[in-house]
């Protein structure tokens, strides 16, 4: 058995790191490949390092550039290892551009294909990551729902039930694991002079948002606003596009927000889980908020994520101020005694086991 494990952003390092240790610890032979979507692997190396995890075996260089001439480089690139690996199985996780080219240089090799965290729908097609996810999970052998919803969006959409495994969510187990490794070394929040539970996380990254100036100056608005009411500082680990688009839109921070350069992820999770509450339109940060019983609102219009709001977990904002101020009033206002939803932290394991049950 020699399954590949296809990966290109940080968000699916994180998702896949406990598959990669549980095929380390069961000695079951893999490869990563690492399409370098948006990163050199220079810089993604430290990533590895700090979360404990093998080298990539191959690295892609990729980076960024027009959504299709991005997407052909790493098919292009993909289908070589394959061809050449010749792997049982491949796992692509989530809804990137790196795992819809795995995802067709799976079939083109005629490879099988698993999608780790299939299922999602945002119902929103005018994403990019909708459409991914869509083409990924109906290109797919293997459909690793996180959960009954999800499995159930794959069987509306007329997939074979036989192909679908609901496995939980692997984010559960790297928030676990990754926790433990942390908690070790990690000193972030008296660093920046923070004291747990007395200040606000924002992030803003997402296309829709931080290219469109009358959503992120109603974001900026809105966190002003979060400032004035509580009085606790908002940190804003700033992505380097948001960054730009703010100087560009000639946006100026309000009183309260407090600017940091990006984060190391374990960093990032300790800040995340010792916050009073999180803004963000994040996808992956709304399911770790649910696991860390961290109250979340959503500076988007709709989540491929319903569970952590029917969980009460997390609400939907948008970018308009007023909007975004009666959210974090909610928020605060509830209990964190929510259940979580994604499974109970062995997701991985259950991953490989399906596939090498029936190797």
């Amino acid at each position: 058995m020699k399954i590949g494990i296809i990966l290109g952003t940080r968000p699916e390092i994180i998702k896949m790191s406990p598959i990669i240790r549980y095929c380390s610890m069961q000695g079951i032979g893999f490869f990563i490949l690492h399409s370098g979507q948006h990163y050199s692997y220079n810089m993604d190396k430290v990533f590895f390092d700090e979360l404990q995890l093998p080298e990539p075996s191959y690295n892609l260089e990729t980076g960024s550039g027009d959504p299709g001439e991005q997407t052909a480089r790493m098919i292009i690139g993909i289908e070589k290892v394959l061809l050449h690996e010749n792997p049982d199985v491949i796992l692509v996780q989530g809804d990137t551009n790196t795992v819809l080219a795995g995802a067709i240089a799976g079939v083109k090799t005629g490879t099988q294909i698993g999608h780790v965290e299939a299922g999602l729908r945002s119902f929103d097609r005018s994403m990019p990551e909708e459409i991914n996810r869509i083409l990924a999970d109906h290109c797919s052998d293997y459909l690793f729902a996180p959960t009954k919803t999800a499995e159930q969006n794959l069987i509306h959409e007329g997939i074979p039930v036989g192909k679908i495994r609901v496995c939980g969510n692997t984010i559960v187990d790297a928030v676990y694991q990754n926790l433990q490794i942390a908690g070790k070394k990690r000193t972030v929040i008296s660093s920046l002079h923070l004291h747990p539970g007395k200040y606000f996380v924002l992030t803003a990254h997402r296309q829709e948002n931080v290219d469109d100036k009358q959503r992120i100056l109603g974001i900026i608005n809105g966190v002003r606003e979060v400032y004035l009411q509580y009085g606790y500082p908002v940190i804003f680990p700033i992505h380097p596009r948001t960054r730009k688009q703010l100087e560009l839109f000639r946006i100026p921070p309000p009183d309260g927000l407090l600017f940091t350069e990006p984060l190391g992820y374990l960093d990032f999770l300790l800040l995340e889980k010792e916050s009073l509450l999180v803004l963000t339109d994040s996808g992956g940060l709304q399911e770790e908020c649910c696991i860390m019983q961290v109250p979340c609102v959503t500076l988007r219009d709709n989540t491929e994520r319903p569970e952590t709001i029917e969980v009460g977990a997390n609400i939907l904002v948008g970018s308009d101020s007023r909007s975004i101020i009666t959210g974090v009033r909610t928020m605060m206002n509830k209990a964190r005694d929510w259940k979580n939803p994604f499974g109970d932290g062995k997701s991985g394991e259950r991953i490989i086991n399906s596939i090498t049950s029936e190797a």
